[in-house]
């Protein structure tokens, strides 16, 4: 069955850096379109940014433009992104997520806390 299972989340000051990681199992990786979201405290989820399956960037959101870095590793079934410069209104619950057969799957989250 598919699986999703991120990690990397923890505590950081605002300006640090985290990566975020999210492996993958169950279905045939590489050929499916990879998302991070994030659910931040009292907020609906919103997406993050989307990779193809072949590593073109679809869209990040306009607040994360020059900070994040989505990348994935095919041959090792992996999802990162990379998160710089982190503000404290980056505290969320970070979920990995892809779309198989209409369906979306989604990962048990990691959080990230940006505080000082």
């Amino acid at each position: 069955q598919v699986q999703l299972v991120e990690s990397g989340g923890g505590l950081v000051q605002p300006g640090g850096s985290l990566r975020l990681s999210c492996a993958a199992s169950g279905f045939s990786f590489s050929s499916y379109i990879m998302s991070w979201y994030r659910q931040a405290p009292g907020k609906e989820r919103e997406l993050v940014v989307t990779v193809t399956s072949g590593g073109g960037i679809v869209n990040y959101a306009d607040s994360m433009k020059g900070r994040f870095t989505i990348s994935r590793d095919n041959t090792n079934n992996r999802l990162y992104l990379q998160m710089n410069s982190l503000k404290v209104e980056d505290t969320a619950v970070y979920y990995c997520s892809t779309r198989i057969g209409g369906y979306a799957y989604w990962g048990q989250g990691t959080q990230v806390t940006v505080s000082s």
